[in-house]
């Protein structure tokens, strides 16, 4: 099986992924991070949208977040009328959020440097994303790939430039990126061999939208 190169986009990003810090934009409206960082009894330790761990007893409510039960490495929780099931580690969830992702039209405001920065999901994880419209396919930092579960190691090989020179990245499907209200199932993805600071959001995201830039917004409208 032959290897492809990556867009020279992602290259430079992986080349940055150490030194590129950026504001981060607010989570989603109505969605909620959640993540279960430890059992404290019968407490479960949450983190709410990135916020100071808190234990939660089963019962009780922690910003919006109601613990229904803990076990001995996960908890059920449920928020908005949304259950899922918290499991210790585990990259934080998306709990709460507007249901399916049947809306056309998302608007991002670019930050300081120009970029266009935003929380969405992937296969339900909450995740950092930067739209890159030189990146041919949405690009995943290994370790963020790890703790959302991909089985990304039985995917194509492709061979990828980095700052310490070539290394073997993964080819992998994603079933479903999500940013705002619009989601889009199937989507082709490729998973570094490091770690980057963001989700590179490429054109096999972007592809399915018409997109317009207004000053430092950028508008995305589904195509279908």
């Amino acid at each position: 099986m032959h290897a492809a190169p990556l867009a020279p986009s992602a290259l430079r990003m992986l080349r940055a992924a150490g030194a590129c810090v950026l504001a981060l934009a607010p989570a989603l409206a109505c969605a909620q991070a959640v993540a279960l960082t430890g059992i404290l009894g019968s407490k479960a330790l949450l983190v709410v949208n990135g916020s100071a761990p808190r234990a939660v007893a089963a019962g009780e409510t922690h910003q919006g977040v109601k613990v229904l039960s803990v076990g001995r490495d996960e908890a059920v929780v449920e928020t908005a009328g949304a259950r899922r099931t918290l499991v210790l580690g585990e990259a934080p969830v998306s709990v709460g959020g507007r249901g399916a992702g049947t809306g056309r039209r998302v608007v991002l405001t670019a930050d300081s440097r120009g970029h266009f920065v935003n929380t969405g999901t992937i296969n339900g994880r909450s995740m950092q994303y930067l739209v890159d419209t030189g990146a041919s396919v949405v690009a995943i930092g290994q370790p963020d790939a790890e703790r959302m579960g991909l089985d990304y190691r039985n995917g194509p090989p492709v061979m990828m430039g980095t700052a310490n020179g070539t290394a073997r990245g993964w080819r992998v499907k994603l079933d479903s990126v999500r940013l705002g209200d619009v989601e889009v199932f199937g989507v082709e993805a490729v998973v570094t061999p490091q770690g980057m600071p963001y989700v590179l959001l490429g054109n096999s995201f972007l592809n399915e939208f018409q997109m317009t830039r207004l000053n430092d917004q950028l508008v995305l409208e589904k195509r279908h």
